[in-house]
């Protein structure tokens, strides 16, 4: 093969691929027409590059430039792929032990956490963002598999936690949450309950997650939508300890989790506990005991015996101004609700009596006592966990409700548009699987799961179309410098 150069009737210059044979000449290829001799310049160039990928020789000079036989003119942008993104949380999905799983399976977390969409959707995603082809038919084929790895990736998160948090069960943070649905239709698992979506219309599931001190996810489970959250810890707890074998335990929960029975329960198990105390429902001598020894001076506490355990009280005046203008607020609206009978409904300070509203008197004067106060439940001794130490605990409960945050918003988990329990399953494993990953970055880079996907989005690949050769070209963006910082916070080099 060998370039030819013509000249044209119209006085331009062709260039064409020629083979000579049995004293023959076959044109192989017509590259173009050149008037000018930059542009027979990037003719010639092109005719290189054709006859290079259609002769498939390596070249003899091995630092030799693939990109110079690369011209713009003679090439057309297909789009971009987002593969450093995909590498990154493949690694650290390596580095959970995620590597031995279904590709396919981590791949939907991955893309779970880069766009959330359907699973059908998202098999076209991975192949237009990462070059990551799964067939529909895989999908069907492994799901059924991939829902009885639940426990398996449990085991798996839990020993990444104790390798990389120093995870030991000492405390694990416990909250529910609502998932709603897109139908009205309820079944076994989709029921109507109390939903913290504000869709009680609609049928929902309710969702479980334990997280480390770090905010860390390591467990979660799901219940039918009209369970009561508070029938759910005790299962849910003793699950985790007779898998894991833990002897010594602390749950953090609010005061949702508390009651008589799930204390007796956690104490017979020898499960220690740190619970909000539902201030409102407490009895009268209680309250008087609490009213008594209460000092109001900011950041004061008392603690006191109790059937549920060790009451703890804190004093906040910041809590205080805020309780004194909500409870004012309500009284306002009691007495307008009094005085205007044509609008009479019943209100927290309202009460009826011989059907006439009236205001609450006695309400009212129970909760001025517990203005700014604040109370905790646990069974810790004082030696082992003092006043400040249980309410700091408390206070990081923050940590569970800010993973369901990423999960709900970042994840896009809800609503959910499966109908059978398998799939439904498989949804919250993938969504959980992301929310480990996504937590993870968090923690480790200190910048939110949402602007690490916009600094990652900034590293594309450019796919090119090369119109001589017929063949796609990858143009690979190097890291930004804040990503590679990123990415050394969260896989430190060996």
């Amino acid at each position: 093969m060998k370039i030819r150069v013509v000249k044209t009737a119209s006085k331009a210059r062709a260039v064409q691929i020629v083979r000579y044979q049995n004293n023959k000449r076959a044109i192989l290829q017509h590259i173009g027409s050149a008037h000018t001799e930059p542009e027979l310049q990037e003719l010639m160039i092109s005719a290189q590059a054709w006859i290079k990928d259609y002769s498939k020789q390596l070249s003899v000079f091995p630092d030799e430039s693939p990109n110079k036989l690369l011209h713009l003119n003679h090439c057309t942008f297909l789009g971009v792929q987002y593969r450093y993104f995909h590498q990154q949380i493949n690694a650290i999905q390596n580095k959970m032990g995620f590597g031995d799983l279904p590709p396919l399976l981590n791949d939907l977390a991955t893309i779970r956490i880069f766009e959330p969409a359907s699973k059908l959707r998202s098999l076209e995603l991975m192949e237009q963002f990462f070059g990551i082809k799964h067939s529909r038919k895989t999908y069907y084929k492994i799901a059924p598999v991939c829902i009885e790895l639940k426990e398996v990736i449990e085991s798996k998160v839990l020993a990444f936690a104790k390798a990389c948090y120093s995870f030991d069960f000492d405390m694990v943070f416990y909250d529910v949450t609502t998932l709603y649905f897109e139908t009205f239709e309820e079944d076994e698992l989709r029921k109507n309950g109390f939903s913290k979506d504000n869709k009680s219309q609609q049928p929902q599931i309710l969702v479980a997650l334990m997280v480390t001190k770090e905010g860390f996810p390591i467990a979660c489970e799901i219940f039918s939508g009209n369970t009561f959250e508070g029938h759910t810890i005790i299962p849910v707890i003793k699950d985790f300890i007779t898998r894991n074998k833990v002897k010594a335990f602390t749950v953090v929960a609010d005061a949702a989790m508390i009651s008589s029975e799930n204390i007796a329960q956690l104490s017979q198990n020898g499960i220690n506990y740190i619970v909000g105390a539902r201030m409102g429902n407490l009895p009268a001598e209680l309250l008087q005991t609490i009213d008594k020894q209460m000092t109001r001076q900011d950041g004061t506490s008392i603690r006191i015996r109790t059937a549920l355990g060790y009451l703890i009280c804190s004093y906040s005046a910041v809590r205080y101004r805020k309780d004194l203008h909500e409870m004012n607020k309500q009284i306002e609206k009691a007495k307008q609700v009094i005085e205007t009978p044509s609008k009479s409904k019943k209100l927290k300070f309202t009460k009826t009596n011989k059907e006439q509203l009236t205001l609450n008197e006695e309400l009212i004067e129970k909760t001025k006592k517990l203005l700014g106060i604040k109370g905790y439940y646990t069974n810790l001794e004082e030696q082992i966990a003092d006043n400040r130490t249980i309410i700091g605990r408390y206070h990081e409960l923050y940590k569970v409700e800010q993973a369901f945050r990423v999960s709900k918003s970042d994840l896009q988990t809800r609503p959910i548009f499966h109908f059978k329990e398998q799939p439904i399953r498989l949804h919250i494993l993938i969504c959980f699987m992301a929310l480990v990953v996504s937590k993870h970055i968090e923690i480790k880079a200190g910048v939110s799961i949402r602007k690490f996907l916009d600094e990652a989005k900034k590293i594309v690949d450019g796919q090119i179309l090369n119109q001589i050769t017929s063949k796609s070209v990858t143009i690979k963006a190097q890291p930004t410098e804040k990503m590679q910082q990123l990415v050394s916070k969260i896989l430190p080099p060996h």
